[in-house]
């Protein structure tokens, strides 16, 4: 009668030793991965100071999204995306971008 109970306690006992550092690995893993992302990501954050944007729109410059492949002549996301530079808006076209949709829309034929 013994051997029957201890046998399955000490089966339940084995497994759970075994799981519950898997488990914790994984936990130590996720918080290692999460940091990397954050990196990452701060790294790729655009630092355009305000004073960089005022010359290249009096330059006649565009900003280039290099991420999605859209120039801005102006508005919302000038000089405001992620990932992106200014150029004139020739290079822009030759580079194979294109203007934004909506800024292509609301100037006047």
């Amino acid at each position: 009668m013994k051997i029957r109970f201890l046998f399955p306690a000490s089966l339940a006992l084995a497994l759970s030793l075994a799981i519950v550092p898997a488990f914790a690995q994984k936990k130590t893993d996720s918080k290692t991965t999460t940091s990397d992302k954050s990196k990452k990501t701060s790294a790729a954050t655009n630092t355009v100071s305000d004073a960089d944007i005022a010359a290249a729109q009096k330059d006649g410059k565009v900003w280039v999204n290099t991420s999605s492949g859209v120039y801005h002549k102006g508005g919302r996301w000038y000089g405001k995306t992620k990932q992106g530079k200014f150029m004139t808006e020739d290079e822009a076209k030759k580079a194979g971008y294109h203007e934004d949709k909506n800024e292509a829309k609301s100037k006047p034929k």
